[in-house]
C-alpha cells in the first residue's frame, strides 16, 4: 500500500510503516541538515526538498492509500511560547489538511506533543479535528506513551488516526505490551567518545560535552539501568544523562546539583537512537552533533510507528463498521488521560 510522509524528518515514522509492509513512495522535508540522512536510509522513497507551502497537486504521486506525518510541535509545547495556531509553524496543520483533501487517501496519521491538548490549546485542537471531520474523515485520537509499546522511554504523544467516512472503519489503537523494555536492555555498547567534528564516529556513538543550563538543572535528569529513559528530546543540551553518571540531588525547588560533577555525560546519539528503537544500521549524517540529536529526538519511535501501522492495516483489511463517528469528546477524555497543567516535554 502506497503512502506519503509529510514533515518526514529522519524518517522514524516512515521506517515503522515500511516495516509493517507499507510503501513510502514520497516524502517531504524542508530542513536541509536532514536530507542526507533521509535519502541514505530510505533509498526507495523520493524526497521532495522544499517547503510544504510550495507543494502543489502535480507534485504529489498518484494512487496513495495514506498520509503520515507530524507537523512541527514547538508551537504547542508547554515548554515553548505556547503560540499554537498563531505561530507559523502551528499553521502548518492547515497545509497537512490541504494535501489531505487534494489526495483524499483512505487514512491519515498525525503525531504531536501532549501540549496540543493542554487547557491552553484544547479549543484549537478540537477545531483541527472539526476540519478533518469536514474534510470527510472520522478521527480516532489518543495519547500514547511509548513505554507501553516496547520502547525503553517514557514519551507521551498525541496521535490522530483518520479514516475516510465512506469506509466506515472503527479503529482501535494497539494494545499495550505486558513486558516493558528498560535501559539495561539496550545500553550494551562500547565506551562512547566525545564529539569531535574532525573525527566523527561511524556509528554515531558520540556525545555532546557542554555546560548545563539552569532549566536542565531544575530537575533530576538521570534514571538507572532498571528504569526507562526520560523523553529523548531534540536539543543536545536537553538530552538525558547516562545511568553511570553521577547522581543528582535536590538543593531547593527547581534546583538540583551533581554529587560528582566530574562524572557526568549525556547519552550518545547512538544511545538515543537505540532508546528511540532505530536499528544500528540506520546511520545519522551530520557535521554538528546537535543536528544528530535533533533528528533522533524529533522522530516517532519506529517500533511505535510499526505497531500503529499494523493496526491500521488490520482496520483497512477487515473494514469493520461501527455505524457511527469515531470522533472523541476530547474535552472530557483528555482531561482524564493527562494532567493539563503538567510540564510537557518537547
Amino acid at each position: 500500500m502506497r503512502i506519503i510522509s509529510l514533515f518526514a524528518g529522519a524518517g522514524g515514522f516512515d521506517l515503522g510503516f515500511q516495516n509493517s509492509g507499507f510503501d513510502v513512495v514520497w516524502a517531504n522535508e524542508f530542513d536541509k541538515t536532514i536530507w542526507e540522512t533521509y535519502e541514505k536510509n530510505h533509498k526507495d522513497s523520493f524526497l521532495e526538498k522544499r517547503s510544504i507551502l510550495d507543494i502543489q497537486e502535480n507534485d504529489l504521486p498518484k494512487n496513495i492509500v495514506g498520509i503520515i506525518g507530524g507537523p512541527p510541535c514547538q508551537s504547542w509545547s508547554l515548554a515553548g511560547e505556547m503560540r499554537g495556531i498563531n505561530d507559523s509553524r502551528g499553521q502548518l496543520f492547515f497545509e497537512y489538511l490541504r494535501i489531505l483533501k487534494t489526495i483524499s487517501p483512505k487514512f491519515f496519521v498525525v503525531e504531536n506533543v501532549k501540549g496540543i491538548v493542554s487547557k491552553a490549546h484544547l479549543n484549537e485542537f478540537n477545531n483541527i479535528l472539526k476540519l478533518f471531520d469536514e474534510a470527510g474523515y472520522n478521527n480516532f485520537t489518543s495519547i500514547l506513551n511509548a513505554f507501553d509499546y516496547g520502547i525503553p522511554q517514557t514519551r507521551e504523544r498525541v496521535f490522530i488516526v483518520g479514516f475516510r467516512k465512506d469506509l466506515k472503519i472503527n479503529f482501535k489503537f494497539p494494545q499495550k505490551d505486558k513486558n516493558h523494555k528498560l535501559l539495561k536492555d539496550i545500553l550494551n555498547l562500547s565506551k562512547a567518545k566525545k564529539f569531535d567534528k574532525n573525527n566523527l564516529d561511524d556509528n554515531n556513538h558520540e556525545y555532546l560535552e557542554s555546560s548545563f543550563s539552569s532549566i536542565f538543572m531544575s530537575r533530576n535528569r538521570i534514571r538507572s539501568f532498571d528504569e526507562p529513559s526520560f523523553t529523548i528530546q531534540a536539543g543536545g543540551r536537553q538530552i538525558p544523562l547516562h545511568p553511570e553518571s553521577s547522581k543528582m540531588r535536590k538543593i531547593e525547588q527547581d534546583k538540583w546539583e551533581f554529587e560528582n560533577a566530574e562524572n557526568v555525560r549525556r547519552f550518545s546519539v547512538r544511545e538515543c537512537a537505540r532508546i528511540q528503537t532505530f536499528p544500528d544500521n540506520f546511520k545519522f549524517y551530520y557535521k554538528d552533533i546537535n543536528n544528530g540529536y535533533k533528528m533522533v529526538g524529533n522522530a516517532v519511535p519506529p517500533l511505535l510507528a510499526q505497531k500503529l501501522a499494523e493496526q491500521i492495516k488490520i482496520a483497512i483489511k477487515t473494514n469493520l463498521s461501527s455505524g457511527e463517528s469515531g470522533n472523541i469528546n476530547l474535552l472530557t477524555v483528555m482531561e482524564k488521560e493527562c494532567n493539563l497543567f503538567s510540564f510537557c516535554n518537547l
